[in-house]
C-alpha cells in the first residue's frame, strides 16, 4: 500500500477506534487499557498482522514529547493543591530522591546480572526506568476509581507528573557518560540543578501569566478557549526547554497553578484536556507499539524479568521508604506507594535517546525498556485495587445518587441540567437521602464558581446546578420535577 495522506488517515482511524473498542473491553476485564493500546500498535507493527514497517524513534520522541505535555498539563488541571499542600515533601522526596535511588539500584542490579554491560550502561538503562509515569498512574487510578487513605491518592499522582525531569536528566547525563566517558560529572549535575529551579520558576510564571490571560482575554468565540491554552501550553514548554529549563515540569507547574485559580470556562476546559489527554495516551502508546519488534524482544525476556521483579521488589520498595523515612506515615502506605511504580510510555520515550545517539547496546536496552513497562503495567496495574484491599488502604466507595454500577455512558440518552429550587425539600440533604430514579446520575454538581465531586454524603443546596445524566426522558423527567419544585414529590 502506497503511503498517501488517505491512506495513513485512514490507518491511523482504524487503529484509533480499535484501540477505543480494546480499551473498553480491558476496564471491564480489569485490565489496564494501556496494555491493550500497546498491543494494538504492536499487532499492527512489522512483526504483526498489519505489516506497517514504522522504524523512526525520532519520529517516536517527538510524537512522545507532544502527547507528554497534554497528559501532564490534564494531570496538573484535575490535581487539587488543597490536597497536593499537605503532601508536597512527600512527593518532592520521592520525585527526586526516590528516582536517583531507583537509577541507581536498578543501574548497578543490570551490570552485574547482564553479561557485558559496563557500569554506565546499566546506570543509563536504570535512569530510564527510574521514574513512575505519568499517563500509567493518572489513567489506572482515575480509571479504577480508587479512593484511597492518607492522602496516598495525591502523593502519587504529584510523584508521577514532577519526577519525570529527574529521570530525564539522568536519562541524559548517563547517555553522556556512556558516549563520552570523560564527560564532567560535576558540570552535568550543575545543569541539573539549573534545569530544576529553572524549569519550577518558570512553570510558576507562566501559570500566572495564563491564569491572567483567561480572566482579560475576551474571545469571540468560546471554542477558542481550549485552542490559546493549548498554545500558552506548549510555548510553556519551549520557551522554558529554550532558556535552559526542563519544559515538562514548567508544564505540570503551569497547570497546577492555572486549575487551582478561577478562570473562565474552567468545566469545559477540563472536560477538553481530559479526552484529549486520552487521545494523547492512545496515539502515543500505538506509536511506541509500532516502534517495537516483538521478535526482538523474546531474546531479553528472561533479562527483563529479572530487572521487572528486582524493580518491584527491591529498587522501588529500598527508594519509597528511603525517601519517606523522615515523613510520619503508616507502613501500610508506604508498601501501597511501593507498589505503585508504574512504568509506561515515558521510560519507552527516554529509551528512544539512546537509539538516535547510536551507542552499542541501544536496540538491547529499547527492548529491555518496553518488557519492564509492560509487565509493569500489566502486573502492577492490574493488581493495584487488590494490594489497596489487602494493605487497607481503599475507602469504601460512597455511591453516587441514580448511579447504577452498571450504567454505561453509552447508555445515556439524555443530559440536562437542572437548578435546585428554593423551597425545595431536598436542599439541605444528603444525596443519599434523594430517590433518584435507577437510570439517572449526576454527572457534575456547580455550587457558586465550583466544581464539586458528589458522593452520598455530599449536602444538597438550594441554587445547587445539576448535570443530570439518564438513559430515558421519563428519568430525566422525573428528576427536573422532584428538584425543581418548591415541594418535594411523593415516592
Amino acid at each position: 500500500m502506497n503511503l498517501t495522506a488517505g491512506n495513513i488517515i485512514l490507518i491511523g482511524s482504524i487503529l484509533l477506534f480499535l484501540s477505543i473498542l480494546a480499551g473498553q473491553r480491558a476496564y471491564k476485564f480489569g485490565v489496564p487499557a494501556l496494555v491493550l493500546f500497546l498491543s494494538v500498535g504492536m499487532l499492527a507493527g512489522t512483526d504483526g498482522i498489519g505489516g506497517i514497517n514504522f522504524d523512526n524513534p525520532a519520529t517516536a520522541q517527538f510524537i512522545g514529547v507532544v502527547a507528554l505535555n497534554f497528559i501532564l498539563f490534564s494531570g496538573g488541571l484535575d490535581t487539587d493543591w488543597k490536597t497536593v499542600r499537605p503532601v508536597l515533601g512527600q512527593g518532592i522526596m520521592l520525585s527526586t530522591v526516590g528516582v536517583l535511588l531507583t537509577a541507581i539500584l536498578t543501574g548497578l542490579f543490570v551490570h552485574w546480572v547482564v553479561p557485558g554491560f559496563s557500569l554506565f550502561e546499566g546506570l543509563l538503562l536504570g535512569s530510564i526506568v527510574s521514574s513512575t509515569d505519568a499517563a500509567a498512574v493518572f489513567s489506572i487510578l482515575r480509571s479504577k476509581n480508587l479512593k484511597l487513605k492518607y492522602n496516598l491518592r495525591p502523593i502519587l499522582e504529584f510523584e508521577s507528573g514532577s519526577n519525570d525531569p529527574m529521570a530525564y536528566l539522568l536519562t541524559i547525563l548517563c547517555l553522556g557518560l556512556v558516549t563520552n566517558p570523560e564527560t564532567s560529572v560535576a558540570g552535568s549535575i550543575l545543569q541539573f540543578l539549573v534545569q530544576i529551579i529553572v524549569g519550577g520558576g518558570a512553570g510558576i510564571l507562566f501559570g500566572i501569566a495564563m491564569v491572567w490571560i483567561a480572566q482579560h482575554l475576551k474571545l469571540s468565540y468560546s471554542g477558542l478557549y481550549p485552542v490559546m491554552i493549548i498554545a500558552l501550553m506548549y510555548f510553556t514548554y519551549a520557551a522554558t526547554d529554550t532558556i535552559g529549563g526542563n519544559g515538562f515540569l514548567a508544564v505540570y507547574l503551569a497547570a497546577l497553578w492555572f486549575g487551582n485559580h478561577r478562570t473562565p470556562r474552567k468545566a469545559s476546559l477540563l472536560n477538553f484536556f481530559d479526552g484529549f489527554a486520552w487521545l494523547m495516551q492512545i496515539i502515543l502508546f500505538l506509536t511506541l507499539g509500532l516502534l517495537v519488534y516483538p521478535s526482538q524482544i523474546v531474546p531479553v525476556i528472561g533479562i527483563g524479568l529479572l530487572v521487572s521483579v528486582f524493580m518491584m521488589l527491591v529498587a522501588r520498595p529500598f527508594s519509597v521508604f528511603a525517601s519517606l523515612l523522615f515523613f510520619k506515615m503508616p507502613l501500610s502506605s508506604k508498601l501501597f506507594t511501593s507498589w505503585v511504580g508504574l512504568r509506561g510510555a515515558v521510560p519507552i520515550v527516554f529509551a528512544t535517546y539512546p537509539l538516535i545517539a547510536g551507542i552499542d547496546k541501544a536496540g538491547m536496552i529499547f527492548n529491555i525498556v518496553f518488557f519492564i513497562s509492560l509487565t509493569s503495567i500489566l502486573v502492577q496495574g492490574t493488581t493495584l485495587p487488590l494490594f489497596a484491599k489487602w494493605l487497607h488502604v481503599s475507602e469504601p466507595e460512597e455511591k453516587m445518587i441514580g448511579q447504577k454500577p452498571d450504567l454505561d455512558p453509552s447508555e445515556v440518552s439524555s443530559l440536562i441540567e437542572i437548578e435546585i429550587a428554593e423551597g425545595n425539600s431536598y436542599a439541605g440533604q444528603p444525596v443519599s437521602a434523594t430517590p433518584f430514579p435507577d437510570g439517572a446520575r449526576i454527572t457534575m454538581l456547580r455550587r457558586g464558581d465550583e466544581h464539586l465531586i458528589v458522593t452520598g454524603s455530599t449536602i444538597l443546596q438550594a441554587g445547587d446546578r445539576l448535570i443530570i445524566a439518564s438513559q430515558n426522558r421519563a428519568d430525566a423527567q422525573r428528576v427536573y420535577d422532584m428538584l425543581t419544585s418548591s415541594e418535594a414529590p411523593e415516592n
